[in-house]
């Protein structure tokens, strides 16, 4: 993508990406950011399926409403194939890119979980994230550690960046939230009381 997305600089908000390996945490965070603030939040996350402690999906949900969907699973034998999932194309675009549509227009804050290989597999997938980063809305957004799209490089550059770590994740929490909601006054972890304060970040190394 050589076309560098152009931004209204005068009405934009704050923007935030994460990025970290599968499996570390990236929903977690954000499911524990929304917990935080009091925007009017809209988009799509997604979890994995499990059965009998084994992996055997994922599934697509749209935060305002709840609505949920199959992003993908092992045996469907329909839609493109990653590593040993088949993606449901319908869902993705039915649930997750819907969501995303509804919350650029209606809502303050959209949240895209995640740019990875299954959601680029749709044709749909990549206008609706541009469509988002030119709309003058705060995002957040989760990406793949290992995608190499250019889509996902251009949010790299442009958001303020957050590397989640096992180690980090709860302290990023209340990081972000405070970032994206200036409401909240106090760096105190409600839960426990304890004191965060803003980490420098460590620039992603592709």
């Amino acid at each position: 993508m050589e076309k560098r997305i152009e931004w209204d600089r005068m009405k934009i908000k704050t923007r935030i990406a994460i990025t970290g390996r599968p499996g570390v945490g990236k929903t977690t965070l954000i499911e524990r950011v929304l917990e935080r603030i009091s925007l009017c939040t809209g988009g799509m996350v997604t979890k994995e399926i499990r059965k009998c402690g084994h992996r055997i999906g994922f599934s697509v949900i749209n935060i305002a409403t709840g609505q949920q969907g199959v992003l993908a699973d092992q045996h469907s034998g329909k839609g493109p194939k990653v590593g040993k999932y088949w993606v449901n194309l319908t869902d993705l675009e039915e649930v997750g890119i819907a969501a995303i549509q509804h919350a650029i227009r209606e809502k303050e804050l959209v949240v895209i979980d995640e740019i990875a290989p299954m959601e680029l597999c749709s044709p749909a997938f990549v206008p609706v994230i541009e469509a988002a980063l030119a709309s003058s809305k705060s995002l957040l957004i989760s990406t793949h550690a290992r995608a190499n799209h250019p889509l996902v490089h251009c949010i790299r550059q442009e958001l303020e960046l957050f590397r989640i770590k096992l180690g980090n994740r709860d302290t990023l929490a209340q990081v972000i939230a405070q970032a994206l909601d200036p409401s909240i006054n106090q760096c105190i972890h409600p839960a426990d009381g304890r004191h965060t304060k803003r980490i420098q970040q460590v620039p992603l190394q592709d």
